[in-house]
This record gives structure tokens, C-alpha cells and sequence, in this order.
């Protein structure tokens, strides 16, 4: 008997181009051999309900397709389960962070056909208070902002938007003072952002964490110091090209459980969704969940000059 998948998708997400997919996408998992039945989310919350009920309906796969909101809430669906169905993604969004991490490809064609190939890869999961995520857990000023920018501007200009409205908002930013619990010890700090990463792609970075694996039980955490608004463009530049982890306005610690307190009010964000707010322990579910990937196992992405670089005669002017 072939295999059943549960194809969750977003209508809406990446122009509504998986709406226009979706015959095809549906033909060529029939065609590979995965019979396939769908479920088109309604609104905020309904793809983890989704996922929990393609749980209790027995399919042994469950495909993602949209953005990393999308991913989000079905990891969310599927985390407290005891059986968890295999994990396959179509990337269709307007973000998708940890697609271009496991070397997921854009092209839905592409994506359907690495499902089919059965290759599976055992990934962490992080886990903040009772929310999951699956490839970045942040706090602090600058996370704020992704709530910020309306939704036509990000389908227009992706990442490119949230960088321009970090730039606008950063003199008005305030620092956090934060107590952070971590495998290395207790310390305190006052820092413009946290973030936790499973993954190295991240908000459009794809070198944010270099060395973070998605399945060594760690998560990376990067906090960014209180700085002004010349030191972090030249951190932002530096972070496009990898190069900021020795920047001494970034302090990197590896750690596999992290407790944050603060007494200011700060925001949480999972995978660029709203995730509470403080005070926050995150955790990581060792290879909790099996995902369709690449046989070499590479959870690397060469990417060729997609980044928008901050102009020279720019970064200049503010640093006068």
C-alpha cells in the first residue's frame, strides 16, 4: 500500500502562487507514488490544528507549503505528538529561512521531487515556555519591527523591507537589560537583540549562525550589545558577508538550554511570528523530527548576490 501525505497549504502565501500550483503539485506526488489529500488554511492558528488532526488521521507524511509561518504552525501541530508523521516543505512563501538552510529548493517542482526521493533527515526542534520553533527564536527591539511592516510592503520587498524599517526605527530603539541562564554560566547584559538559531539562515542571512547544525542538540545564540546606529550598520554589513562574529558588539555562545529574565517588557519572536513575551526558557528537542532533505545532508545554501549591501557612500555618511 503507497504512502498517504496531508499537503497543508497556505492560499494566500507568495502571491498566491501555490493556489496556481496546486493541480500540478498534486499530479506529481500522485505521479511519485504519495496519494495525496489537502487541507487550504483559513487564518491564524488553523494549520497547527491542521497538522494535529493529519496526526489523528493516521497519514504518514505532512507537507508544509508556504512561508516560514506556515512551517511554523505545523512544527507546532506535530511537537507534542508521540508518532510524528515525516516532515516534508514547499517552499512557496514570501520568507522561507529554513528551506534556503536545508537546501530545500524555491522551485515547487524541484521541492515535490526531494519528497519523493524518501531521504529523510533527523532535525532539532527549539522549544520557548510552551511554543516550538524551528529555526530562530529572538527577542528585543529589532524583532519588533517584523510586526511592523504591513504585508504588501513584505511580499513587494521581502527582507529588503524589514532592513530599511530597522534602519528608520534605530535611533529611537532601546537597549534591554537582560539576565541570561546558559550551559556556560549566568550573565548579564544590556543588548539591542537575543537570538537563538537552529538553523544559519535567518531573516535573509544566510551566514548569521555559520556553524549552527540542525541536529546537535545546540541551539547558537547571538546577542547584539547595546550600540549606536553606525556600529550596527557596519555589524549588519559584516553579518551579510559572515564576517561579524568577531565584532566585539556580538557575543556567541553555544548552549543547549537558555533561561532569559529582564525587567523591561521585551517581545518574543518564533520564526518571525509573535512568541509571548518575557521572561522565556528555551529548550531543544533533540532530532525530534524526521524531514525530507538531500542525500549528502548538507544544510549549507550557496546563494549568488541576492543581498541588497548597504551602499558605500551610505555607511560613510553615517559614520561621520
Amino acid at each position: 500500500m503507497g504512502k498517504r501525505a496531508r499537503l497543508i497549504y497556505n492560499p494566500t502565501s507568495g502571491r498566491e502562487e501555490m493556489r496556481r500550483r496546486l493541480p500540478d503539485i498534486l499530479h506529481r506526488l500522485e505521479q511519485g507514488g504519495l496519494e495525496t489529500s489537502t487541507h487550504a488554511t483559513k487564518g491564524e492558528g488553523d494549520a497547527v490544528l491542521a497538522a494535529q488532526e493529519a496526526v489523528r488521521r493516521g497519514f504518514d507524511v505532512v507537507i508544509a507549503a508556504g512561508g516560514d509561518g506556515t512551517l511554523n504552525e505545523v512544527i507546532n501541530g506535530l511537537a507534542e505528538q508521540p508518532h510524528r508523521p515525516q516532515l516534508g516543505i514547499l517552499p512557496l512563501g514570501t520568507t522561507n529561512d529554513f528551506a534556503r538552510a536545508m537546501g530545500i529548493p524555491r522551485n515547487y517542482e524541484a521541492a515535490c521531487d526531494l519528497i519523493l526521493r524518501k531521504n529523510t533527515i533527523p532535525i532539532d526542534i527549539g522549544k520557548v515556555n510552551q511554543k516550538y520553533f524551528i529555526n530562530i527564536a529572538g527577542g528585543g527591539s529589532l524583532t519588533e519591527l517584523t510586526y511592523e511592516v504591513p504585508s504588501r510592503l513584505k511580499t513587494l520587498l521581502g527582507q529588503l523591507a524589514y532592513y530599511v524599517k530597522g534602519l528608520e526605527k534605530l535611533p529611537s530603539l532601546k537597549p534591554i537589560k537582560v539576565n541570561l541562564e546558559t550551559d556556560d554560566g549566568v550573565l548579564q547584559e544590556e543588548i539591542m537583540l537575543f537570538l537563538a538559531a537552529n538553523s544559519n539562515s535567518v531573516g535573509g542571512f544566510e551566514k548569521l549562525a555559520p556553524d549552527a547544525s540542525l541536529n546537535d542538540g545546540k541551539l547558537d545564540l547571538i546577542l547584539l550589545r547595546k550600540c549606536n546606529l553606525a556600529e550596527f550598520i557596519r555589524i549588519v554589513t559584516a553579518a551579510m558577508r559572515g564576517d561579524h562574529m568577531n565584532d566585539p558588539n556580538i557575543r556567541y555562545i553555544r548552549t543547549s538550554k537558555i533561561n532569559v529574565t529582564s525587567s523591561d517588557y521585551v517581545q518574543l519572536n518564533l520564526d518571525g511570528e509573535y512568541g509571548g513575551t518575557l521572561p522565556c526558557e528555551i529548550s531543544v528537542l533533540p532530532s525530534h523530527l524526521e524531514i525530507f532533505a538531500d542525500e549528502s545532508g548538507q544544510f549549507t545554501y550557496k546563494t549568488g548576490s541576492r543581498h541588497h549591501a548597504i551602499p558605500p557612500r551610505l555607511l560613510e555618511e553615517l559614520e561621520e
